[in-house]
């Protein structure tokens, strides 16, 4: 039991040292560099850092940040029911005889419907950010 308890706890300190602040560099501001146009990947190097309770709307990127908290809304609750009923359909397509031996419980759509639960937790995390952000 101590061996596993080693390992567990292993793995919670690697983790936790994953998101663990890094210090920055210093960059040398002596060097001139030109300025490159406006780009996705230029974003990336922005800082997205916030301080407080809840982060500003840019952190969701260019376009979620200009959608309202309520589409949002409709959004997480859409792709929660979406989730629901792949998930239930899935159960159903379970009970028929022999399915797990054939694999034809499996269908391709149910599938792709579940994926509709991250995507529920996510639009709502942004739903909450615009609320907050008084969109």
């Amino acid at each position: 039991m101590s061996k596993l308890s080693f390992i567990i706890l292993s793995a919670v300190l690697a983790v936790s040292a994953a998101f663990a602040p890094m210090p920055r560099a210093a960059i040398s501001t002596t060097a001139s560099m030109p300025s490159a146009p406006f780009t996705s990947l230029s974003m990336a190097s922005e800082d997205m850092t916030w301080e407080g309770e809840y982060p500003p709307s840019k952190v969701l990127g260019p376009i979620m940040s200009k959608m309202p908290s309520g589409l949002l809304g409709l959004i997480s609750i859409a792709c929660a029911a979406i989730c629901a009923y792949s998930i239930a359909q899935s159960g159903v397509l379970q009970q028929e005889p022999g399915a797990f031996e054939n694999g034809s419980w499996i269908k391709w759509y149910y599938v792709l419907g579940s994926f509709g639960g991250p995507l529920a937790w996510g639009t709502h995390v942004a739903s909450w950010i615009q609320r907050k952000n008084g969109m």
